[in-house]
C-alpha cells in the first residue's frame, strides 16, 4: 500500500519541480513510510511522486515511480493487484522478462502488452493509478472498481494536481484553497462528500471503475469525462436480468468457493497479516475462511467499550475462541476515544462525520502494533442485504405508497404540527411498534421522521430522506446549492424494480465508496496499515447480483446465504444475536464531557464570522440536544467535524 501524487503543466515546469513533488509526496508518508521517489520530465511538464509501504517484494526492485521495460510508460501506483502472479505467468509466455516480483512491474508489462484500458479489465485488486505515456504524452488516472483506494484531481491555475489525499495537493504553489459551498451542502446532508465532488472548488474525486485520460493538448481548466471500464449499474441490472438457477446448497457452495479464493489472494503478503473481527457475520466469515486457509493461527483484533450498548468485543471473543485465532482485544475508555477527536481532521483531510471513524481508528492503531496488513468484512451488508433500514424502507413504502399522495401529505403535516414532546407524552404506548426507526431518539422524533417519509412521491426520494442528516442543507450552508448526486440524478438510477435491490445498488455506489471505504482507508493508512476487503472482489460482486432475492432475504431475514455459509464454520448459536452498529455514544458525550468543546465550536459569533453556516438552526438543535428533549447527535457531529476541519487549516 502506498500514496501517489503529482502534477502537470503542459507548458513545461521549472527547475524546482522535483522539490515541489517531493514535498507533496512527503505529506503522504503515513501511507508509505518505507520509501519515497520522484520522477520529472520538465520539458513535457509532468511530475510523479510516490510513497511506499512495502508489502510485496520488499527489495528496491519495487521502487516507484517505475518505468516500463521499454521506457515508454512511467507509473505511480497505490494498491494491490491480487492476481498479478497469474498475469505474470501469462506475460512471461508472451516474452516479457521480470527483474523482481512486484505487482507494479506486472502492471506496467500488462499495459505494454494490452494497453491500459484492457489491462484494467484484467486486474483483480484495489488501486489508484497515475500513468504517463511518454510517446503519446498522455496522463491517465484510474481507480479500482468499487473505490477502495482514493484519487483526487483538478486544475489549479495552469497546473493539474492529483494525489491520494488532498493534503498532498495543498502543498503545490498553485493551490487556491477555495471551499466549495455546494459540496459543503452535500456534506451536511450525507455526513460525507459524495463523488465526484470534494470540499474544494475544481478538485474532484475520480469515480470508482473509471479511467481518465488527459492529453498534453488539454487546456487548463478543461477536464475530459472519465470513462467506465467497470460499472456497478451494468453489473446489477445484468445480474437481475439473468439470475443463476441454483439450489440452496449449490448457491452456498459457489459463494464458499468464490470467497475462499478471494481470501487466498488477499492473504498473499511478505509482511505480517491479520484481520479485524467484530463478531458480526461479515468479519466472522472472513476470519473463519482465513483460518481454514492457514496452517498457523490467524491474528485477529477487536476493541471493546465499557458501555454495553456499544460493546461487541465479547461477541468477537467467542468467535475467535471457537476458530482458534490468536486474538487481541483492547477495551477503550471514553477518554481514549475522545482523545482521537483532534486527530480526525488531519486523518480525513476533508469534512467527514461518520462517528464510527473513532473506533475504526482505534482498532487500526492497535492492529498496526502487530501486523502490517489486515483483512476486513466490509461490503457484506450492501451485497447481501444486511442493513435494517432495507427492511423498514421496503415495508414502509409498500404500505404507505398505496395511500394517495395528497392524503399522505395532509397526514404528514398534521403529525409535524404537533411537538415531538407532546407526541412522546401522549402516544408512549406506540414506542415498541416503532423500533424500526432505531434505538436513538424519542417517540416524537421517530413520528416526525416518519411524517417526513410520508411526503415522498417516489421510492428514491424516500430513501434519500431516510439516509439524510440535515434534510434542508441549503438552509444551513450560506450560499450553498446542492448539486446532483447518484441519489438525485434520475439518469443514474437503476432499472431495478425491487425496493431492497434498489437500496443495495444505491448504497454500493454512494455509501460504500464514499463513507465506509473512506472511513477504513483513512483510519488504517493514518497508521500505515493496509486493509484488504475480500467481499469486494468483482467475481463476488457479480455473483451476488446474479443471486435471486430469496438467497439474500428469506423469512424477513437479510444475509440468508451468508448466514448459512458461516454455519459451516461457526455454530449458529454463537452468531444468534441482534445486529449492532460500530459506534460511540456521541449523544451522551455531547451532553457530558464534550459539552464545553461543542459550545465553543458552535458559538454563534464564531459561526457568523466564518460565514459558512447559518447559526440559528444549529444553535436551536444544540439547545434541544443539551436539554435532552431531542437527540440531534448526528446533525451536531456534522457541524462539529466541519468546524474542526476549518480549525485544522489554520
Amino acid at each position: 500500500m502506498c500514496g501517489l501524487t503529482g502534477f502537470c503543466d503542459f507548458r513545461g515546469i521549472d527547475s524546482n519541480a522535483e522539490q515541489v513533488c517531493l514535498a507533496m509526496a512527503s505529506r503522504l508518508i503515513h501511507r508509505g513510510p518505507d520509501d519515497t521517489g520522484v520522477w520529472v520530465n520538465r520539458e513535457h511538464g509532468i511530475a510523479l511522486g510516490h510513497r511506499r509501504l512495502s508489502i510485496q517484494d520488499l527489495s528496491s526492485s519495487g521502487h516507484q515511480p517505475m518505468e516500463s521495460s521499454s521506457g515508454r510508460y512511467v507509473v505511480a501506483y497505490n494498491g494491490e493487484i491480487y492476481n498479478f502472479h497469474n498475469l505474470q505467468t501469462e506475460l512471461a509466455s508472451l516474452g516479457y522478462e521480470f527483474r523482481g516480483h512486484s505487482d507494479t512491474e506486472v502492471l506496467l508489462a500488462a499495459v505494454e502488452a494490452w494497453g491500459l484500458a484492457d489491462a484494467l479489465t484484467r486486474f483483480t485488486g484495489m488501486f489508484a493509478i497515475a500513468l504517463w505515456d511518454k510517446s503519446q504524452r498522455i496522463l491517465s488516472l484510474a481507480r479500482d472498481r468499487v473505490g477502495e483506494k482514493p484519487l483526487y484531481y483538478g486544475w489549479q491555475g495552469h497546473s493539474l494536481l492529483f494525489g491520494s489525499e488532498l493534503k498532498a495537493l495543498r502543498v503545490h504553489p498553485n493551490w487556491q484553497n477555495n471551499i466549495d459551498r455546494n459540496a459543503l451542502a452535500l456534506y451536511m446532508r450525507h455526513n460525507y462528500i459524495p463523488t465526484p465532488y470534494s470540499i474544494y472548488q475544481d478538485i474532484h474525486k475520480l469515480a470508482p471503475g473509471t479511467l481518465l485520460r488527459i492529453p498534453h493538448t488539454t487546456q487548463p481548466g478543461i477536464v475530459p469525462t472519465p470513462i467506465h471500464f467497470w460499472d456497478m449499474k451494468h453489473v446489477a441490472e445484468h445480474g437481475i436480468r439473468k439470475p443463476t438457477q441454483l439450489t440452496d446448497n449449490e448457491a452456498i457452495d459457489t459463494l464458499d468457493g468464490l470467497l475462499r479464493e478471494s481470501i487466498r489472494n488477499k492473504m498473499i503478503s511478505d509482511v505480517p497479516l491479520g484481520a479485524f473481527l467484530s463478531g458480526g457475520y461479515d468479519s466472522s466469515t472472513v476470519v473463519a475462511m482465513m483460518q481454514a486457509e492457514s496452517t498457523q493461527r490467524i491474528k485477529t483484533f477487536s476493541i471493546g467499550f465499557h458501555e454495553e450498548t456499544y460493546n461487541e468485543a465479547h461477541h468477537a471473543k467467542r468467535v475467535a475462541s471457537h476458530l482458534g485465532t490468536e486474538h487481541t482485544e483492547l477495551y477503550v475508555s471514553p477518554k481514549q476515544a475522545m482523545d482521537v477527536i483532534p486527530r480526525l481532521p488531519h486523518l480525513y483531510d476533508e469534512p467527514f462525520s461518520d462517528s464510527s471513524q473513532i473506533p475504526t481508528f482505534l482498532v487500526s492503531e492497535m492492529t498496526r502494533n502487530h501486523v502490517t496488513v489486515a483483512l476486513s468484512g466490509d461490503g457484506g451488508d450492501e451485497l447481501f442485504a444486511g442493513y435494517d433500514r432495507y427492511f423498514f424502507a421496503n415495508s414502509f413504502w409498500k404500505k404507505t405508497s398505496r395511500i394517495p399522495y395528497p392524503l399522505r401529505a395532509v397526514l404528514a403535516s398534521a403529525i409535524r404540527g404537533i411537538s415531538p414532546a407532546l407526541l412522546t407524552t401522549s402516544l408512549g404506548w406506540l414506542t415498541p411498534h416503532l423500533s424500526f426507526f432505531g434505538g436513538q431518539g424519542t417517540l416524537g422524533d421517530k413520528l416526525h421522521k416518519g411524517a417526513g417519509l410520508l411526503k415522498c412521491r417516489h421510492f428514491e426520494e424516500l430513501y434519500l430522506d431516510l439516509v439524510s442528516h440535515w434534510k434542508d442543507p441549503e438552509n444551513i450552508v450560506v450560499d450553498g446549492k446542492e448539486p446532483q448526486t447518484s441519489l438525485t440524478d434520475t439518469a443514474q438510477w437503476s432499472g431495478l424494480m425491487d425496493c431492497i435491490q434498489n437500496m443495495q445498488y444505491l448504497d454500493s455506489i454512494t455509501y460504500l465508496p464514499d463513507d465506509i471505504l473512506v472511513k477504513v482507508d483513512r483510519a488504517a493508512m493514518g497508521v500505515s496499515l493496509e486493509t484488504r476487503v475480500p467481499f469486494l472482489d468483482q467475481n463476488i460482486i457479480e455473483y451476488a447480483w446474479q443471486l435471486p432475492a430469496q438467497f439474500k432475504v428469506r423469512n424477513g431475514e437479510g444475509k440468508w446465504i451468508l448466514r448459512r455459509l458461516l454455519e459451516r464454520y461457526v455454530p449458529a448459536e454463537i452468531m444468534d444475536r441482534p445486529k449492532m452498529g460500530f459506534g460511540v455514544p456521541i449523544d451522551s458525550w455531547l451532553r457530558g464531557p464534550l459539552r464545553d468543546w461543542a459550545e465553543e465550536m458552535l458559538n454563534e459569533k464564531r459561526l457568523r464570522e466564518e460565514g459558512y453556516l447559518n447559526p440559528i438552526p444549529i444553535r436551536e438543535k444544540l439547545a434541544e440536544h443539551l436539554s435532552g428533549d431531542r437527540n440531534w447527535q448526528y446533525h451536531l457531529w456534522d457541524v462539529l467535524m466541519f468546524e474542526s476541519w476549518i480549525d485544522s487549516l489554520n
